[in-house]
């Protein structure tokens, strides 16, 4: 069978990419509607926009009601307001959660019914055009096909998909990510990494995915540690939002397996950020997928240069979590415990989260073979 490897449609990257796109943008319609977030709106990021958007005489609404991780509320409101407002495209500007609401409220302006009919179903329909801008380096949102909205009456993250999701055009300056804080670049790097290893060592993995991922570990090891520590290093802040961007890719057309699937319900029942969520989980998860493909970890220790082509694929693996955990705590990931969550509650709904993980369809593709009860075993290592 033959793979299929998606891209946006069209991608502006580097310095300026946002004064670069007025003509892509002019060709998509007449009023945008912005959505973004208060924090975004604050830094001065979204007047950044507006202020080109009026000088190229297009007209548009903002909507700046994306506060935390998307829910099916805020896609429903969303939505009104589109359609009261006669806007007849979409820009998203900010982190994964305006982005992935863009994406929402793309489509449901056409589809019928609620966002929570569409979980498991191909979403498909001809939607009104999309821009996306991340103003952080990690969740990869403008180069996927996917869209993470919480199901409030179920307290289920819910994983969407659909090639139509995809942008039609994805802005990507570094510039944005300058005033990101070191908590959210933590947050946010550690999704990209995420991302990438997981599509590296994903049964629907193939050559291009690779070349992808690899080459997102490779510039996030790399250059993580220096945008947290340093956030105004240029340098590192590019390198990060291309890795954040590969591993978009990655995971596009390679898909995420364990750790995401595993997080989304911690995020969705305790409301840790997505990128926090991953990053507690990522290393017990993949020392449990270890022994599923020591020659895919052993080859991203290579990589990173945590082994040698002369050390055996099981030591170099064992070395590459090794790097994993030193650049966790480099970035100051807490614990289930340091983030205020109590064992007793997390132990409560242990169950549940496992049965949503395991119906969310990422942990099976795992090269390893996983169960239910593995996964509340690798819950239970959290403390």
């Amino acid at each position: 069978m033959a793979d299929q490897f998606t891209l946006p449609r069209n991608v502006l990257l580097g310095k300026n990419a946002l004064e670069a796109s007025e003509a892509a943008i002019k060709g998509l319609g007449r009023k945008a509607f912005v959505v973004t977030g208060k924090i975004v709106t604050r830094a001065g990021i979204v007047a950044t926009l507006t202020g080109y958007l009026e000088k190229w005489g297009i007209e548009y609404v903002v909507f700046n009601d994306i506060t935390g991780e998307p829910t099916d509320q805020m896609i429903e409101a969303g939505v009104k307001t589109y359609k009261e407002t006669g806007c007849d495209f979409l820009i998203a500007i900010g982190g994964g959660s305006p982005l992935d609401s863009a994406k929402a409220i793309a489509a449901m302006t056409v589809l019928p019914g609620k966002i929570s009919d569409y979980l498991g179903k191909d979403i498909n329909g001809n939607f009104p055009p999309m821009v996306l801008i991340p103003t952080t380096a990690g969740t990869g949102s403008e180069a996927t096909k996917f869209t993470v909205i919480t199901d409030t009456q179920k307290g289920v993250k819910m994983l969407l998909k659909g090639n139509r999701l995809l942008p039609d055009l994805a802005v990507i300056d570094s510039t944005f990510t300058l005033t990101s804080p070191p908590d959210i670049t933590a947050a946010t790097g550690m999704d990209a990494l995420t991302h990438a290893i997981e599509a590296y060592t994903s049964r629907k993995g193939f050559t291009l995915t690779d070349i992808y991922s690899l080459s997102a570990i490779k510039r996030i090891f790399k250059y993580l540690p220096i945008a947290y520590s340093s956030g105004s290093d240029e340098k590192a802040r590019e390198e990060m939002q291309i890795a954040a961007f590969e591993a978009g890719v990655s995971i596009n057309n390679a898909s995420v397996t364990l750790v995401h699937g595993m997080s989304r319900p911690i995020g969705a029942l305790f409301h840790v950020p997505h990128g926090i969520s991953n990053a507690m989980l990522i290393k017990e998860c993949l020392e449990f997928a270890l022994d599923g493909c020591y020659e895919r970890f052993g080859a991203i220790a290579r990589e990173i240069g945590a082994a040698g082509y002369d050390t055996s694929d099981e030591e170099a693996s064992k070395a590459f979590i090794n790097e994993l955990d030193k650049l966790c705590k480099h970035c100051n990931i807490p614990t289930l415990t340091q983030y205020g969550i109590r064992k007793q509650e997390f132990d409560a709904v242990k169950e549940k989260m496992a049965k949503d993980a395991m119906a969310s369809g990422s942990p099976s593709n795992t090269i390893k073979a996983v169960t239910k009860e593995d996964l509340i075993r690798i819950y239970d290592r959290l403390w």
